[in-house]
């Protein structure tokens, strides 16, 4: 009988050997049998004395703080009876609408209305669960087609809140140990993504391109230094189209060029612009002449121009694709009511029929602009092609004055039949903090003659509360 020399008996397995695999064997049996947790119970007896000392010195705190913290506004709001349209009811007065984000003017449009209703007969009022738990209904599907093809990308992805919308498609992208270079005048939905994702975010000054070279060349020098961890790390670059605090453009052009000399990502949140910039409204990709391809994603909410509830994502679909998995708003929100998608889609037909309306409003918008000129006391911030307009206080006396004086000239044009707002902030949540001002929204149904009268009694206001 032959023995293969390959075999070790017992006798010839080195002892170190023998005493690792059986410490191997009672350490597995160990897992096995002991329990995951073990449970301490920590018995605390106090004396009787020691209970009513305990509590003799138990303070109840208040309900409600003696002094409520919040402003006059937010206590007893304006309350708005019908539909907030070019016209707006506020507490039982008929006033010209400068207040609300309706551009187009679709609130109140008979043909958005009726196919809502259509569809409100057919599928009821909400889906009652998630995209991926049978919330997905045809109209989803049908109208994230119509997006794509109506923004020239392969594929979009639609959400049931606006505000989610971004602040779910970047922390689906940027991690932990990437790059976020963010402009400081993004919005509080941009700014909660942001946190979210858990990213180091590096902020360069609002619409300064030569600060944010700058803080991409830090970044480019610190992966020189350290070339294992700059091959892993992704770095993104995030702006909105039209800033809604400033009223201000992206200077798209030179966040593409610097997009591609330093190899970053580049999201642009087109909440504002979508249905307002370009000349058949499809954001600022148009209004800049460039390929939509250029921009990595772009995110909308619909709760502006298209006067519904939701947003949606579009790009390639490589990209895209990812936050059907990844996207916290899409995954774990219900889906949106099908009425609300039905109404949107008409909103992108009547888009597309009357493409004039862009060129109308923007029109509309520099007039505005050109008719605020001269006025005392108030600086106004925003481009002449915007139709969001802000006006501060040309000499700061410190936020909560401002915030005061801004209040009575809003009052006082609403005694002339002027709907205005002063812009809201979650100040004790907002990043950078954002000067007070009165906000102007343009819309497309404004007639030139309501333009020069609004703005001369803005004019009147603020001269007669800032004495020029």
């Amino acid at each position: 009988m032959q023995c293969d020399d390959n075999i070790r008996f017992p006798s010839q397995v080195p002892f170190y050997h023998v005493l690792f695999e059986i410490a191997l064997v009672l350490w597995i049996l160990w897992l096995l049998l002991s329990k995951s947790y073990r449970f301490r119970e920590l018995s605390l007896e106090l004396t009787e004395k020691e209970q009513e000392e305990l509590i003799d010195e138990w303070q109840p705190q208040p309900l409600v703080p003696s002094s409520h913290p919040y402003p006059e506004d937010v206590i007893t709001p304006k309350v708005i009876d019908g539909k907030p349209g070019h016209k707006v009811h506020v507490n039982g007065q008929e006033c010209l609408n400068l207040a609300t984000f309706n551009f187009l003017g679709f609130v109140g449009n008979p043909r958005i209305e009726s196919s809502a209703i259509d569809t409100l007969r057919k599928y009821g009022v909400g889906s009652c669960g998630p995209r991926g738990f049978y919330g997905s209904i045809d109209v989803h599907l049908h109208l994230e087609e119509r997006l794509a093809k109506f923004m020239h990308t392969e594929e979009a992805i639609l959400y049931s809140y606006g505000f989610s919308t971004v602040a779910s498609a970047i922390p689906a992208y940027s991690k932990r140990g990437d790059v976020l270079f963010c402009d400081k005048g993004v919005c509080f939905a941009i700014q909660q993504g942001v946190t979210a994702s858990r990213s180091r975010v590096m902020w360069f000054e609002h619409n300064d391109m030569d600060d944010l070279e700058r803080l991409l060349k830090e970044q480019q020098e610190k992966d020189r230094k350290n070339p294992k961890k700059g091959s892993v790390t992704r770095r993104f670059l995030i702006v909105e189209g039209l800033y809604i605090n400033h009223g201000t453009i992206a200077p798209l052009p030179k966040l593409l060029e610097l997009k591609k000399k330093y190899k970053v990502r580049i999201l642009v949140d087109e909440s504002c612009s979508f249905g307002v910039l370009g000349k058949t409204g499809r954001g600022v990709t148009e209004y800049y002449d460039i390929p939509v391809d250029d921009v990595d994603l772009i995110s909308v909410s619909m709760e502006n121009s298209l006067a519904t509830i939701g947003g949606f994502c579009c790009g390639t679909s490589f990209v895209v694709d990812h936050q059907r998995l990844s996207g916290a708003g899409y995954c774990f929100s219900a889906s949106l009511p099908p009425m609300l998608a039905t109404a949107a889609i008409e909103a992108l037909d009547i888009m597309e029929e009357k493409d004039g309306m862009f060129n109308d409003l923007q029109m509309k918008a520099r007039l505005f602009h050109q008719e605020l000129k001269g006025i005392k006391g108030l600086r106004i911030d925003g481009e002449r092609d915007s139709p969001i307009i802000h006006l501060r206080v040309a000499h700061t006396k410190g936020s909560t004055e401002d915030e005061r004086l801004l209040k009575k000239i809003v009052d006082k044009a609403f005694e002339e039949k002027v709907a205005l707002t002063i812009a809201r902030y979650l100040k004790d949540q907002e990043t950078f903090p954002v000067e007070p001002s009165i906000r102007i929204t343009v819309n497309v149904d404004l007639t030139e003659t309501e333009i020069h009268s609004a703005a001369q009694v803005i004019k009147n206001a603020a001269d007669s509360i800032l004495g020029g």
